[in-house]
């Protein structure tokens, strides 16, 4: 129990492996040392965890002085304190009060791993936790009550000889029973305990705490954003949030956006002072903050996220995202749909989004020739130290393309990128004009550059056009259904306005080369896979299960259900149809008879046999008692026509004794077996002791 223990806390990170190592070896010393005169006098082991408790305070301040984070410095402490208080128990001489001591510390150590955990690796060491704690205090239990037991006269049960029948012997121990009694008690537990799992959300909605920060570095993420900084962020494979898709929707194209920048500054990208004033917090209604509207509810697609701990507040959506759902604190939304909550440096958070993905075809969009509204000038700003080669390129592109609309001139523009540059996560363009020496000298850059320089050309041709960061899909989870979005995935794209639809059309400059999605085969990803699947399970239905969660968990078992009755419901009326009313009504009756007479038949067998002999018709077939006295009879029969006459003041095995001869103990013992320790024997030991009985009868013939 202590041992388990233990290992939940180093599990959880609130221990180190050397300092486990050391208790380990502490454990196997005492367990050695136990019941030894080389155990720790009480009060010598008393005097010690009175002299620790100033040992507290000098750890904390150490683990300050060493830099640890704050949040981490009562954590350290305390786990060390627990673990030098149980190393000091398990040394010294141990009364109950000492044992009952080291089991609240190994549960303290359990709480302690809850509280760092967020793995479903605690669910495996909290349920060995519980097996090794329901099996420790039941024994403990036993050995109290066992002292004061008085003692009591068993010369009737008497071990059968160990050179017969051992091999048709099962003999179970306290000691072998124990365990599978502490595994029913436990699914007991767990059965008891799982309705009120369901009924009783957490508090603290969907907000998960964990120990150590967000990703390191979290860049391209916020209101200032300089050339390059995707590509910094692109490098690192850390695991940024896992996506799932409802109801098992297939998505093309899909993207999580993130936030969108308006003005560029000739070295990056800034969200302008207008974008900002736009901002607005919205109104929660039971955690659900309605972004837009939608003119039909079948367009719609809805996507849970998993947002791992991050330096950034963005939250992020499928493109026109309509809704949020989650237990956040608020919701803010810009001028360029951009949404942001709280900080989330230290936890992990969960909400649903509801997206409406479709776009208008690229003939309603050819058809745009709509002036743009007042307030979209600014989509069209330029720096004025803007190289006016890039606005000359932008003309050509389009001539060559026969490009006369802004559908088409985005289209042209798109293509030539993606054709004519390479992909490359090199920081190659650089100087006073990153994006001139993209496009006229290096002519290969990652995705940044590549949806900067189709956002600055359509603006060179009066097209309104802004720069999104956000993420591609990532990699797709099949065991968990549901796709697992890394740092690596970070991408920038372009989204188009169009007047007469009133839509951000999005287009991707990018070449298939930066848009690839890694995927990892082999043995290790498919564990791994496998893994990351449970974790999910762990993290969605254990760790944040909230009140939506438990929305979802009631609509869902309620159209099971449904569909249940409903399928049984067609099942009846097919048997119905099929079966004439009379027949039906007979067959009603019938089954009817069956089920009562059954019941009975149930009733009088718990009452005659109990619950456990109820069930077990074959081995009704012979009573042990009925059993027991016809061979002990027949022996004493043997006996008698040998001279042999018990007397009424001896017990059986007395008579067996004062006769010497084996076979008589022999009986005699599975007799008082049988008779006085209610066990059955089975058909091989009756086999065996007919013919040792068949023996003697052949001897008193001869004799």
């Amino acid at each position: 129990m202590i041992a388990v223990a233990m290992l939940a806390l180093v599990l959880a990170g609130g221990l180190t492996y050397s300092l486990a190592l050391l208790f380990l070896v502490v454990m196997i010393v005492s367990w050695f040392l136990e019941d030894t005169r080389w155990q720790v006098p009480e009060r010598i082991g008393l005097v010690i965890v009175l002299l620790s408790i100033p040992l507290f305070y000098l750890d904390w301040q150490y683990q300050r002085a060493i830099g640890e984070p704050i949040e981490r410095l009562g954590v350290n402490a305390l786990a060390h304190l627990i673990v030098f208080l149980s190393a000091v128990k398990l040394l010294q001489v141990k009364k109950d009060r000492d044992w009952v001591f080291l089991y609240l510390i190994s549960f303290f150590e359990v709480l302690l791993a809850a509280g760092l955990s967020f793995s479903p690796v605690f669910l495996g060491t909290l349920s060995l936790y519980l097996l090794a704690a329901l099996s420790a205090v039941t024994a403990f239990e036993i050995q109290k009550s066992r002292r004061v037991l008085p003692t009591v006269d068993t010369r009737l049960l008497v071990p059968p000889d160990s050179r017969l029948f051992r091999k048709n012997q099962v003999r179970r121990s306290e000691a072998t029973r124990l365990p599978f009694v502490a595994l029913l008690l436990l699914c007991m537990i767990f059965v008891l305990a799982l309705p009120l799992f369901l009924l009783a959300p957490r508090s603290g909605a969907a907000a998960i705490t964990r120990s150590g920060g967000g990703p390191a570095h979290f860049v391209g993420f916020s209101e200032n954003v300089a050339l390059g900084e995707i590509g910094e962020l692109k490098q690192d494979d850390a695991v940024v949030m896992r996506v799932r898709i409802d109801d098992g929707q297939t998505v093309e194209d899909l993207r999580w956006r993130g936030i969108a920048l308006d003005e560029f500054t000739g070295r990056g990208w800034r969200k302008s002072a207008e974008s900002r004033r736009n901002t607005k917090n919205l109104v929660s209604e039971r955690g659900f903050f309605q972004l837009g509207t939608t003119p039909g509810l079948h367009r719609l697609t809805t996507q849970t996220f998993f947002l791992e701990p991050l330096e950034s507040s963005v939250l992020f959506v499928a493109p026109r995202g309509i809704a949020i759902q989650g237990e956040l604190p608020f919701v803010r939304i810009d001028g360029d749909g951009s949404l942001q909550s709280h900080r989330h440096e230290f936890e992990r958070i969960i909400y649903k989004a509801i997206s409406d993905r479709n776009e208008p075809s690229p003939e309603q969009l050819r058809r745009d020739r709509f002036p743009y509204p007042e307030e979209y000038e600014r989509y069209r700003q330029l720096p004025s130290t803007l190289d006016p080669r890039i606005s000359a390129l932008a003309k050509a592109i389009l001539i060559k393309a026969n490009a006369a609309t802004r559908y088409d001139a985005a289209k042209a523009i798109e293509a030539e990128l993606q054709t004519n540059y390479g992909y490359s996560l090199q920081m190659k363009a650089n100087g006073a004009d990153p994006l001139a020496d993209f496009l006229f000298n290096v002519k290969a850059g990652h995705c940044e550059y590549f949806a900067t320089a189709m956002a600055v050309m359509l603006r060179t041709r009066g097209v309104a056009a802004r720069v999104v960061n956000g993420f591609l899909p990532g990699e797709y989870n099949e065991t968990a259904g549901a796709y697992t979005v890394r740092q690596s995935d970070a991408h920038s794209w372009v989204e188009v306005y169009f007047s007469e639809t009133n839509s951000w059309v999005t287009f991707d400059p990018t070449p298939p080369a930066g848009r690839a999605v890694a995927v990892r085969t082999g043995l290790a990803a498919q564990l791994h896979k496998f893994a990351e699947a449970l974790e999910l399970v762990w993290f969605q239905y254990v760790v944040g299960y909230d009140k939506q969660e438990q929305r979802t968990l009631a609509t869902t078992l309620q159209h099971r259900l449904f569909d249940m009755g409903r399928f049984i419901a067609s099942v009846f009326s097919v048997v119905r149809n099929a079966i004439p009313n009379n027949a039906l009504s007979l067959v009603v009756v019938g089954f009817g008879l069956i089920l009562v007479i059954v019941s009975l038949f149930l009733l009088m067998r718990v009452r005659r046999f109990g619950f456990r002999g109820a069930l077990r018709f074959a081995a009704q077939a012979s009573v042990p008692e009925q059993s027991a006295i016809a061979f002990y009879e027949r022996l004493t029969a043997i006996l008698a026509q040998r001279g042999w006459q018990r007397e009424s003041n001896l017990t059986p095995l007395e008579f067996a004794r004062s006769i010497g001869r084996r076979e008589a103990l022999i009986v005699t013992d599975i007799y008082n077996r049988v008779r006085f320790g209610k066990q059955q024997l089975s058909k091989s030991e009756l086999r065996d002791l007919d013919t040792l009985l068949h023996r003697l009868e052949q001897e008193n013939r001869l004799a």
